[in-house]
């Protein structure tokens, strides 16, 4: 399974010119060679990112039993993610035309080197960029513990409920359990499949999890063992869910009234993170979000260079083209987060 999402047929509404506007810009984006597959990059940021982590478990090893090894756990949070960015994108397609190569680089990556389902987090996926900030369709914004729109805050009951309440106080804290629920997600999906696929997923996630735990083990106290677990997954979680948060949290949402083309029910859900290289970097090209949704399939590092021309056509067809620094962009989403679960809060006293 990939996401290739380039659209090959009409949309389901072509209301004002959508489909002839995604032409046309398509045209412009492949007349500019912005599709075309960056191997040599991808090759290197591989090669980058495979020594970055084999750096990791080896300064893990010479360290040994010792609480300096919080430090190492740190880092190798900021590495798994740095990885799970090219799993992201060969999920894409962006590394290889062939779905072979990058499913193979994409199940190395989310299933041996960070315990996701590659096949799994793929299909959540698919279904989030086909419909971006859909209250009934996206899952990224199906969340039980959070609430993205007044209807959700209503229907939550108990501590969910509770949790909703202060959501925009508790949304960074509850991203430090974001790598367990990936872990817990893939698993119920390996053992909920069948075929060879769902063996050779099942396979990887087991040699992960064996090596990685043995590690621990072997190196550390139990106690040392505990806390190093917490604190690399905790902050692996964390980097992940803050790559991804500000790209569409406290955009508009979407419902099965609003018929909207193509190009803008991407557009309008999307915000971009102006930045540097760094933050290029930091966010593995998400912070190009709106140019990631329109193109999936384009390489990351052709992201940057496609802005300024998406920018343009955002502009000549009346579109908003959303933008915000990085802060900027966690002060929206985390204000939205806090006026939907205003209604549950109780009311000041007078």
């Amino acid at each position: 399974m990939s996401l290739d999402h380039e659209p090959t047929t009409r949309p389901a509404s072509a209301a004002e010119g959508g489909w002839g506007e995604y032409t046309q810009l398509s045209r412009q984006v492949r007349q500019a060679g912005l599709l075309e597959r960056r191997r040599g990059w991808y090759a290197g940021k591989v090669g980058l990112n495979l020594a970055l982590l084999a750096a990791g478990w080896v300064a893990f090893a010479v360290i040994g039993e010792s609480w300096w090894q919080l430090v190492t756990a740190a880092y190798l949070a900021v590495v798994f993610t740095q990885v799970a960015f090219v799993g992201h994108d060969a999920g894409h397609r962006q590394l290889f035309r062939s779905r072979r190569g990058n499913d193979l680089v994409g199940l190395v990556h989310a299933n041996l080197l960070v315990g996701v389902s590659f096949d799994w987090w793929v299909g959540k996926h698919n279904r989030h960029h086909s419909n971006p900030n859909h209250e009934e369709l996206d899952p990224d914004i199906s969340i039980t513990a959070l609430a993205f729109t007044p209807d959700q805050a209503s229907s939550k009951h108990g501590l969910v409920r509770l949790i909703a309440r202060y959501q925009g106080w508790l949304f960074f804290p509850l991203l430090l359990l974001e790598a367990a629920h990936l872990h817990t997600a893939s698993v119920k999906a390996v053992l909920g499949g069948r075929g060879r696929a769902n063996a050779v997923e099942g396979l990887l996630l087991v040699v992960h999890l064996a090596v990685y735990l043995a590690a621990l083990l072997v190196v550390l106290s139990p106690l040392q063992a505990l806390v190093f677990l917490a604190v690399q997954q905790g902050l692996f979680g964390l980097y992940l869910g803050c790559s991804f948060a500000p790209n569409h949290k406290g955009m508009p949402t979407l419902t099965q009234a609003d018929q909207l083309d193509f190009v803008r029910r991407q557009v309008l859900t999307s915000r971009n993170v102006r930045g540097s290289r760094l933050v290029d970097w930091l966010l593995g090209g998400l912070n190009y979000q709106i140019e990631h949704h329109l193109f999936p399939n384009m390489p990351r590092p052709n992201l940057r260079r496609a802005q300024p021309l998406i920018r343009a056509f955002c502009v000549q067809h009346g579109l908003p083209y959303v933008e915000a620094g990085l802060f900027g962009s966690y002060a929206q989403a985390v204000r939205h987060l806090h006026a939907v679960g205003a209604p549950l809060r109780p009311a000041p006293a007078d």
